[in-house]
């Protein structure tokens, strides 16, 4: 009889372990809404893995600097990826546009998946990502977006595909 109650409890226990798995969000549910009030939020999923950046301590700024803008976004996680970063060079970037993701330079946006210090994986422009600028308000500062793009560790051949990447946030000057 102990058997059959310590094998009924172990079956119950099992259960709703499993129970509890299929309530936690999967893929592209993790992700923050796409929003574009500020909210503080960052998201994309890697290779079909969330990664989320709701901290809103991510490093944002969009800058005119000796007449020449520079954009970029960096947000961080605590996982196998360390950070994804999107940016620009002498770019004036506009609210409903759309900009390719390719290698760094000026008048270039590009990405960058940020495995550890050391190792960085950015776009090229013989595979060019797409960002999409939703919202830009200079007089409140809010910048929100859509993104992805795809980058390869040269060394290894792993290949780390960022789609369904959203932002919203607040910028610097």
């Amino acid at each position: 009889m102990k058997k059959l109650i310590l094998f009924i409890s172990f079956i119950t226990l099992f259960n709703s372990c499993d129970s509890d798995d299929d309530n936690a969000c999967q893929g592209i549910d993790c992700l923050p809404p796409i929003t574009q009030n500020g909210a503080g939020t960052f998201g994309c999923l890697v290779n079909g893995e969330p990664f989320v950046d709701n901290s809103g301590n991510f490093n944002c700024f969009y800058q005119l600097v000796d007449g020449e803008y520079f954009f970029n976004i960096s947000a961080q996680f605590e996982s196998s990826i360390q950070g994804i970063g999107i940016g620009s060079l002498n770019i004036s970037i506009e609210e409903s546009s759309s900009y390719s993701l390719v290698e760094v330079g000026s008048n270039n946006f590009s990405a960058d998946v940020f495995i550890d210090a050391q190792n960085n994986f950015e776009t090229q422009s013989s595979n060019p990502g797409r960002i999409v600028v939703n919202k830009l308000d200079l007089n409140s500062n809010i910048v929100s977006a859509t993104f992805e793009f795809t980058v390869t560790n040269s060394e290894t051949g792993m290949i780390y595909q960022v789609t369904n990447g959203r932002f919203d946030t607040v910028f610097t000057r």
